[in-house]
């Protein structure tokens, strides 16, 4: 939270959010035409009525002490809900229709069963209760589909089409598991992916499954695998901690959009700590997320981390960024390829983990590009993404035929560089801008 009766951003209003879903449905209502007798007060205090399809209700959200309180007539059982998120997106943009004032009498006095915080935990367990329960009625179905695929075998999915896995990503989401929904979308899109779809839908179709196992069996799992099964099926993770203070240096940022959601990733190293974390920032449909983070640059400041994998959140970023002669230590592409074998112990459904290789070159091996060390004994070959965005040929460029030192994502698919340092002067060039998923 930001201090008492300053506005919100827009990234820091999605970042509320429970889930994507929640985001991207905050998007579509922020629009003040769906909005009738909106205002706010300068201590943080905002509402309105939502009018839309027949539909009216009152939202109304106090951010102005360290509990958050949200409240809204709708029956949703996420908070803050939809309808809030999309009032405070309006009043995060200073859009007109959000007038200073008063608030009204019903503002003043909410209904005490639908405020959600810190102040009601009981009811808090409850909610958590009843969306495991949805999770779990859907993970039950998505099994079954699976079950209905590998019993009918894979020749009939072209003739499917896309419809029933949108179908039933549809209805993860009505589950309320975003993160399935989408693994769902991916793994439906594969068989219109190129030659040799059978094998990685297949591999996709046995990772997801074995998501499914691992849900319903996460009582008995070890707490950090069990908090990575969580990310996955979509339930929102609060920071964590224990508080990291270092000066870090802004390796990578790059921008990737659905359409209706631009997710910002911000790759950072401690100097001190020798950590790589993870930031994200969200921004609302057609604009960048606000956070911006200069590349090559150094801050100091103290981060959190979440229960699983390398994301972190922000502290206070007061401090100016510095200069710095800071690169991280560099790896080979074995050393690269072992260390993402290692993550997947403990994150199995891991598409990449943060690498820096060193001493490397680009080298082009038939239609594609790879990665290959000073004596051409490994290699790393290239991602789709990688190859088909003009960053490629930057990377070219800037080796020429010279060792470089390269960060980037190391997955199953390959490497995909973002960053390289001059072999000359040593600077930080950005290889890649924003990236469509």
């Amino acid at each position: 939270m930001t201090q008492q009766g300053v506005r919100r951003t827009a990234d820091q209003v999605l970042a509320l959010a429970p889930d994507d879903a929640s985001r991207k449905a905050g998007n579509e209502l922020a629009d003040a035409g769906r909005w009738s007798g909106a205002g706010c007060s300068g201590a943080g205090v905002v509402w309105g009525v939502y009018e839309a399809g027949g539909a009216s209700y009152r939202a109304f959200a106090d951010l102005s002490g360290t509990e958050r309180v949200a409240v809204c007539g709708c029956a949703s059982r996420k908070s803050p809900c939809k309808h809030v998120l999309g009032l405070l997106l309006l009043w995060a943009a200073e859009d007109p229709a959000v007038r200073e004032g008063v608030a009204p009498d019903w503002v003043r006095a909410p209904s005490p069963g639908k405020v959600d915080g810190p102040a009601d935990p009981e009811g808090a367990r409850r909610r958590a209760e009843r969306r495991a329960a949805r999770i779990t009625a859907g993970v039950v179905e998505l099994e079954q589909r699976l079950a209905d695929l590998v019993r009918s075998g894979l020749a009939g999915v072209e003739r499917e089409g896309y419809g029933l896995w949108e179908e039933t990503a549809a209805r993860m989401v009505d589950a309320q598991a975003p993160g399935l929904a989408a693994r769902v979308r991916e793994v439906g899109a594969i068989p219109s992916s190129g030659p040799g779809w059978p094998s990685r839908l297949l591999e996709e179709c046995a990772l997801l499954h074995l998501l499914t196992r691992a849900w319903l069996h996460r009582a008995g799992l070890p707490e950090e695998l069990a908090a990575a099964v969580r990310t996955h099926v979509g339930l929102p993770a609060t920071p964590a901690g224990p508080p990291v203070r270092d000066d870090w240096l802004v390796l990578a940022q790059y921008d990737t959009s659905d359409g209706r959601l631009t997710t910002r990733r911000i790759w950072l190293h401690g100097a001190a700590t020798g950590r790589t974390a993870l930031v994200l920032s969200y921004g609302p449909a057609g604009r960048a997320p606000e956070l911006a983070l200069p590349v090559g640059l150094s801050l100091h400041l103290e981060v959190t981390p979440y229960p699983a994998g390398p994301r972190v959140a922000l502290g206070d970023l007061t401090s100016a960024p510095t200069p710095t002669s800071l690169r991280p230590p560099g790896i080979t592409p074995a050393e690269a390829t072992a260390r993402y074998g290692t993550a997947l112990q403990d994150d199995p459904w891991l598409d990449s983990v943060p690498v820096t290789l060193d001493g490397v070159v680009p080298v082009p091996v038939g239609d594609t590009w790879q990665l290959s060390d000073a004596e051409g004994k490994t290699a790393l070959p290239l991602t789709p993404a990688a190859l088909s965005r003009s960053g490629l040929w930057r990377l070219v460029a800037l080796s020429g035929g010279a060792p470089v030192k390269v960060f980037g994502e190391c997955g199953h698919r390959g490497f995909t560089p973002l960053t390289a340092w001059s072999p000359v002067r040593g600077e930080p060039i950005g290889l890649f801008g924003p990236i469509s998923s």
